[in-house]
């Protein structure tokens, strides 16, 4: 059963008082929006003509903008270079009323740039430096980081896999977060490949979870979901471990065992960027609230449907929420 509009507003209300930590990959979006009538006589290319740009905090810091919009206090760490994007990531942060935790690093500001043609991506631009130069001094984690693991409800490590999580770091902010009785939820990408174990939550998409299971399907076999959650139990013992399935909704699985399939909310989909970082967002929020799983994967689910309703990284309100759960 989704989640009612009265189920909704009581979250809402708990999730008010919560302080969130983000540590992770933060990096800033940029969008170029334009129209495309013309062939360049150069090469065989269309020609942008750009209409406008825009900004937004992208990776750990598009987390930390929807924990923030659904009315939580948060804290975001990564590496914000000493730079012009990172001068805009930085604002765009604060506008958001997220406090931010520089970590130490060389490189430059992440900056991810889209080619928007009448809504449809033409093609994206990357920059960032080696993912060594976002790493982080093992011997100065605890400089960093205890504190605001102290003064948080929860811990969110959302990596994009651009190099400021290692096995060290992974596994002394999980001590730091035990010894301090906080919750810690993952976002996993496995193409670097991580250590980790004894976490609450993690939240893999269902190619990251195969890939974290070491598990390769048949061509056209279906997903072996029993298998998945069975091994990633096996090899990480995480408490829980929700697969977002795209278009099909949510896998719910505790203890290595699947408990439910939650489908999809979304009503009519334009964009799916960032859609991971509100699922992750809504149920980290809904949890530290005190709900059970399946409330908060129906939060989540809610909220995600909503941001998926827009073009480009998005966020969510509780007013948005509050609408989209009443006129499901």
């Amino acid at each position: 059963m989704a989640i009612s509009s009265v189920q909704t507003r009581a979250l809402l209300k708990k999730i008010s008082r919560l302080r969130i930590l983000v540590i992770g990959d933060v990096m800033l979006d940029h969008y170029v929006w334009g129209d495309a009538t013309r062939i360049s006589p150069e090469a065989p290319v269309p020609v942008v003509d750009i209409q406008r740009d825009s900004y937004t905090a992208g990776g750990a810091g598009n987390v930390a903008l929807n924990i923030a919009s659904l009315g939580a206090k948060c804290t975001v760490a990564g590496f914000i270079g000493d730079d012009e994007p990172g001068t805009q990531l930085a604002q765009i942060l604060h506008r958001g009323k997220i406090a931010t935790l520089r970590t130490p690093g060389t490189g430059a500001t992440i900056v991810k740039t889209r080619v928007l043609v009448q809504h449809q991506q033409l093609c994206r631009l990357d920059r960032e430096s080696h993912p060594s130069a976002y790493g982080i001094d093992p011997r100065k984690i605890d400089k960093f980081f205890s504190a605001a693991i102290k003064a948080a409800d929860a811990v969110i490590l959302s990596d994009y896999a651009k190099g400021i999580f290692n096995d060290a770091l992974i596994a002394r902010l999980t001590f730091l977060a035990r010894a301090a009785g906080k919750f810690i939820a993952l976002d996993p990408k496995p193409k670097r490949p991580l250590t980790f174990a004894g976490l609450d939550l993690i939240t893999p998409n269902k190619r990251e979870s195969l890939l974290l299971a070491g598990i390769t399907p048949a061509p056209h076999a279906p997903f072996p979901a029993a298998e998945v959650c069975a091994k990633l139990h096996q090899l990480h013992a995480t408490k829980n471990l929700v697969i977002t399935l795209g278009e099909e909704g949510m896998l719910l699985s505790s203890g290595g065992r699947i408990l439910k399939i939650i489908p999809t909310a979304a009503r009519e989909v334009f964009d799916v960027s960032g859609a991971g970082d509100t699922s992750l967002a809504g149920l980290v929020l809904a949890l530290s609230a005190g709900t059970d799983l399946e409330t908060a994967a129906h939060f989540a689910n809610a909220a995600a449907g909503v941001v998926v309703g827009k073009i480009g990284t998005a966020t969510v309100t509780p007013q948005e929420l509050i609408a989209y759960v009443n006129h499901r």
